[in-house]
């Protein structure tokens, strides 16, 4: 019998006869079902969430803390490592590396924002009114509504609750049509840590459904803010519905992450970050390296040295989420083909959902094969590399900054002050020198600078307010 995941509000499962297929895109077979949530168990779920922020805004920071700390203990186990790996193997067809990487990097996350904590401070300033005080305070916001993503199903599900959770907001988690049953062990994780019941409720909607469900959660009046990790395209739609109720959003997008590499890198090293950079968890990774912008003396031994790596990559490298997706990543790479780009390494085809790297080299001096390609402008989420050969640091940039895209970037070279220098030029929220795009840091996430990367941060002024109060000076008596 196929594995039936229940909505989870106030503390209890939620089971209902509406259900929606889990089809697994390796094998293209139903491997799950999950409680399709219906307007009233979105509309329960944020009332829930709504009567718990009345207490656990008050909680004690000790309380919090400890729940954290006894959950990175729990995630640790075996228990929930067969919990994750099985749940996130079987709904999305990841490969065991993948899965074993949102496994242990579970106790980190919970460690990390445990330590958060002491973030949640406030200034005493002083007034412009003789003797008196003026105090700002941070406070939590109230119910956040996460929206949280297929790819890295436990990983992001946790950076969509943690922080907000932490900071005395509670939070309605919405998760992925595509995986549900991954996502909802993070919600049984803090639940058996401690976590009081309505501070984090779930709720998972049908493809169908989604539109209408995320317009309604968006549009409750104790949903104070939104986080959605996901498409741009999907973004949009986000933000122009919460725009209709002025409500603030954090948006994480689509990534087209250029990679540049200067003469004077080291190659063999480049090679293998941009490689896994590129292809872990076959592409579909915000942060995935797209682009490879490459100075001439360079550009044909790291063409080699990738390609040769890439050849051996044949048997690790997993299926795309969907056989539309696939469909869409083969198009990219034959559209540009056919325009006159040099097809490298790939034999423009997929088998069902899974698609081999692709290696593609673009030309941009006078007519060009990249200008106005798909392949070149929007994210192909999937396993392509594309190649530009330049002269010049000052060409390099230009092609790097040439994007709606500013999520990461990478820069390498053996010249430490070089590499700075290049890194402060590129227009990305966080680039990397001399190491993989994929990458990210606790005390300072990836973060869009706006257009189809998104905006914002999962940190704790994000999930706060600062609020201002003044004390006048006492007024003598009459």
């Amino acid at each position: 019998m196929a594995h039936l995941t229940p909505l989870f509000i106030g503390g209890q499962p939620k089971f209902s006869a509406s259900t929606f297929d889990v089809i697994n895109p390796a094998s293209g077979l139903v491997v799950g079902k999950s409680v399709n949530a219906s307007r009233e168990d979105c509309q329960a779920a944020v009332n829930d969430a709504a009567k718990a922020f009345q207490t656990w805004e008050r909680s004690t920071i000790a309380l919090r803390r400890g729940i954290f700390l006894k959950a990175a203990e729990l995630v640790a186990t075996e228990k929930y490592k067969n919990k994750i790996m099985e749940a996130i193997q079987t709904e999305t067809a990841a490969s065991p590396a993948w899965c074993t990487f949102n496994w242990t990097g579970s106790t980190n996350n919970l460690r990390n924002s445990a330590g958060f904590l002491t973030e949640l401070n406030g200034q005493i300033l002083p007034s412009v009114n003789p003797d008196g005080k003026l105090e700002v305070h941070r406070r939590a916001m109230g119910v956040i509504l996460s929206i949280a993503p297929w790819n890295a199903p436990v990983t992001l599900s946790l950076r969509a609750v943690l922080i907000p959770i932490i900071s005395g907001n509670t939070v309605v988690l919405k998760s992925s049509e595509y995986s549900p049953r991954s996502q909802a062990v993070v919600v049984e994780l803090l639940h058996e840590a401690g976590l009081p019941p309505g501070v984090l409720n779930y709720v998972s909607v049908s493809r169908e459904d989604a539109p209408a469900r995320t317009a309604e959660l968006i549009a409750h009046p104790s949903v104070r803010k939104i986080t959605f990790t996901g498409s741009d395209r999907v973004g949009r739609v986000v933000a122009m519905e919460a725009a209709r109720h002025l409500k603030p959003c954090i948006l994480e997008l689509g990534g087209k992450a250029p990679v540049i590499v200067l003469d004077d890198a080291n190659i063999a090293a480049a090679a293998r970050g941009i490689v896994n950079g590129a292809f872990i968890h076959s592409g579909q990774v915000c942060m995935s390296s797209e682009r490879v912008i490459v100075q001439t003396r360079a550009a044909p031994l790291l063409i080699d040295a990738i390609t040769t790596l890439c050849k051996g990559l044949k048997g690790n490298i997993g299926p795309l989420f969907h056989q539309g997706s696939a469909d869409n990543v083969v198009n990219m790479v034959k559209e540009a083909v056919e325009r006159g780009a040099e097809l490298l390494v790939g034999d423009l085809n997929r088998e069902r959902a899974t698609v081999l790297p692709h290696l593609v080299k673009l030309e941009f001096k006078g007519s060009g094969t990249g200008k106005g390609l798909r392949l070149w402008e929007k994210e192909s989420f999937g396993p392509v590399l594309v190649f530009v050969v330049v002269d010049t640091v000052d060409e390099a940039v230009e092609l790097a900054n040439a994007s709606e895209y500013s999520l990461t970037a990478g820069v390498w070279s053996n010249d430490a002050y070089v590499a700075q220098h290049v890194a402060a030029r590129v227009r990305a929220g966080f680039v990397n020198l001399n190491g993989s795009t994929v990458h990210t840091e606790p005390l300072a996430s990836v973060r869009g600078l706006g257009g189809a990367s998104g905006y914002g941060r999962f940190d704790v002024d994000a999930f706060t307010d600062l609020r201002v109060i003044v004390s006048h000076p006492r007024v003598p008596s009459d």
